[in-house]
Formats: C-alpha cells, structure tokens, sequence
C-alpha cells in the first residue's frame, strides 16, 4: 500500500499491483458461495482487510459495511468473534447475509429439510396447475413454464409450512432462492436478465435437494471453525444516505457500487418477486446508488460536486453523452461523496476505512471512481490514506462481455470491462 496526498492524484493509475491483494492462498470457506451474486466482494480481501488493520496498528472490536451485498465481510467477522453491522438497501441481499452468519443446528435443518420434502409432495398433488398457472404474476410467466412454476410454488408454500423458527425459514429461503436462475428460462452467468430459449430446465426439487446438501455442509464447516461465537452480527435493510446511524466502529471495509453498476433489483427480480418483497421488481431501483433509474430530478450542473466528479461530468457534457447518463453519474458522485462523509463520522478515532472500488468507462470518458474517491475522503477528514491495486483475473473476471452479457476472454464486442480495482483506506485521528 502506497501513502497518498493531493498532488498525486493524477498518479493513481501508475500505482503497481499489490501482491497482498492480489493472490488468494488456500480455499474459501463454502458458506460463502451459498448463493450467486453479481460482483460478489472477494472473501480473500475481506480476510485480509483485518490482517491490514492490525499490521497498521487498529484495534478492531467492531466492524461494519455500509454496502454488505451478500454479507461476505459480515461472515469473516463472525468467524472471528468480532461484532458487526452492515446495511443494504436491497432485500435480497439482506436475506442471503442473515442465513450465512445465523448459527444452526445439523439435526434442526436435516428435520425441517425432511419436513419440507413430504410438505412439497404433499401439496404438489394438490395444485391445480392450470388455474394456479393463469393467475401468477407475468413477469414470473415470462421467466417460468407452468410445471416448474407449480412446483416451486408448492415448495414455498411446504417450507413456510414447516419451518417454523425465524434464522431456519430464512435459511431455507436462501435455499429456495438460489436455485430461482437455475430453474427458470434466464441464460445461465449472464449479466443481463434475457431468455435462453434452449435451455434444459432442471428439476426443482433435484435442485432443492442439492442446494440444501451444499448448506447443511457449509454450516457444519463453520461450526468447526467458529466453535463459539457470541459477537453480535446485525444485519439492516436500509439506504445509507437516508437517517443516522448511531453506532461507531474501530473498522469499515466496503465495496461501493460502480458508477456504471449493476441494476441489482433487475438481477434479483426473481428472488425479489418470489419472496414477495415487491409486486414490481423495478420498484426496488428507487434509492439505489449506480441505479440509472434515479435521475427524475436531477441537475448535473447544480449538484456540489468536488473537483474530479465536476470534470468527468464536465467532459461527459462535452462529448454530448446522453442527458440521462450524465445525471446518472452526476448523482452518482454526488451520493458517495455523502456516504463517504458519513463513514468517517462512524469511524472510532484511530479507526480504518477500507474502499474496494475500480474505475470505468462511458462514451470514451475514463471514470476515475477511485480518484473521486480518494478526494472525498480527503474533504471528509480521513488521514494517512494509502492506496493499493490489484488485478481481476479469476474465475468470470475476464476482461470483455459478448453482446448477450456474459464474460468472455475474446473481443469481438468492443465491451470491454474494468479488470483492475484499488484498496483505498484512510484513518481517523
């Protein structure tokens, strides 16, 4: 890690990759994999955020994330006993991290699982498919033919019928969750939700019957690690922009949204609909940060940005991008500057913040979220801020997308994609 001031912003893409962050040793955990997630926050930088804080001298006793996704930061806390709390606007993601850091008992989860098998038949032989069919939500119908879609409605159905403790319905939730894709008619490791129409549907209780194995394993993988674990894990569906949050913490380690980001409530329509947290997946757009949805009322010329979000947006004007983009990115700025700010006021005098973030691209404008960044956090208060970076090679992170959203290693599309990112971090005296 590099220390950095104002005068050499402009250095930043020169910085050399960190091996630190670079280069997983050993295997993850599987609780971490429990459920797919776009952009998943990399389990190894987690674990090796509190190594970091500690080599720099922070006593961590509390930890948060203020972006927590699918709870990868909220796990590695609770395997080392130290309290946490995270908050995500998106409902999904908030039941995904309650069931990886709930304590379960094997014999419980085998007897609900058991339970629910026998509920499912059960209630399977009573549908009466064609009227059960005709009246589910469209969007479900488009994604779903009937058969699977009678079958996971009797599986939902046994499930909230036979779990009856809270952490244990969420955790079969999560289940019945994470096999929504595989199930339906999206086009498997695609980023954007469309349709495969030659796509072999698998079985929804072989799915079920997997999934659950694979859970049942990495909770007794956990409970062989973490033998005792009393630290408090609070977990909060909520915008970070929105009211105050009256608890301070020796360390953050986050990874925001891109400025381009994923449309999270699009990728999560069919969880989101499913487990009725809306009638209308794209009523969750509303609030999120990197959402190009969230431009209504915006004026990019009166938002009070600092210097490196005026001049991307300033160049962005200048090649005459699309008015809607250049309010999206505008907001965008605009809002982390505001997140940033209130991560420094939750921070524990001689605490850390660590920022995941990588830089993009939008009609031929570099968009340097890691400078704009770093800048906010020096307006903010933070000190001693040090950068590192790493590249993103592994698994899907492959440098381009074809044209149906999936990652490839050839460019035949031109759309390329970020493969490097930075670890920023920045104390409170």
């Amino acid at each position: 890690m590099q220390t950095y001031n104002n005068t050499q912003l402009d250095d930043i893409a020169s910085i050399k990759y960190d091996n630190r962050w670079n280069h997983c040793e050993g295997r993850q955990i599987a609780m971490h994999s429990i459920h797919a997630y776009p952009a998943k926050f990399p389990p190894f930088i987690a674990s090796e955020a509190f190594s970091y804080a500690a080599e720099e001298g922070v006593a961590v006793n509390c930890v948060a994330d203020v972006f927590c996704g699918c709870g990868t930061v909220a796990l590695e806390s609770k395997i080392r006993n130290i309290p946490f709390w995270g908050c995500d606007i998106n409902p999904v993601a908030v039941m995904i991290t309650k069931a990886k850091v709930s304590e379960y008992s094997a014999n419980k989860l085998e007897g609900y699982y058991q339970k629910s098998i026998v509920c499912f038949n059960l209630f399977r032989n009573e549908i009466k498919c064609d009227e059960l069919y005709f009246g589910a939500n469209e969007r479900l119908k488009y994604w779903f033919d009937m058969a699977t879609y009678c079958d996971l409605f009797a599986l939902k159905k046994a499930i909230y019928c036979c779990v009856t403790e809270e952490n244990y319905l969420n955790c079969f939730l999560c289940i019945f969750s994470s096999i929504l894709k595989t199930a339906s008619r999206w086009l498997q490791k695609s980023i954007k939700p469309q349709v495969d129409p030659n796509k072999r549907i698998s079985s929804v209780i072989d799915l079920y019957k997997r999934q659950y194995k694979k859970v049942l394993s990495a909770s007794n993988e956990v409970s062989s690690i973490a033998e005792t674990c009393d630290a408090e894990i609070r977990i909060e569906q909520r915008n970070i922009l929105k009211g105050s949050i009256n608890k301070t913490f020796d360390l953050i380690v986050t990874s925001p949204p891109y400025v381009t980001s994923y449309e999270y409530a699009d990728l999560h329509q069919l969880s989101s609909l499913w487990l009725d947290y809306s009638k209308d997946y794209r009523s969750l757009r509303k609030g999120s940060i990197g959402s190009a949805y969230n431009t209504v009322d915006v004026d990019e010329n009166s938002l009070a940005l600092n210097s490196t979000g005026r001049n991307i947006v300033s160049e962005l004007q200048e090649k005459k991008a699309p008015k809607s983009k250049i309010k999206s990115i505008a907001r965008y700025y605009s809002n982390m500057e505001s997140v940033i700010y209130k991560c420094y006021r939750m921070i524990n005098p001689g605490g850390m913040a660590l920022f995941v973030i990588g830089d993009s691209e939008s009609g031929g404008v570099r968009l340097e979220n890691s400078k704009h960044l770093i800048e906010s956090m020096t307006n903010s208060g933070f000190h001693d801020i040090k950068i590192g970076k790493r590249t993103i090679q592994k698994s899907m992170c492959v440098p381009f997308r074809d044209n149906k959203g999936k990652f490839t290693k050839t460019d035949n599309s031109h759309n390329e994609i970020y493969h490097e990112e930075y670890i920023i971090s920045g104390r409170r005296i």
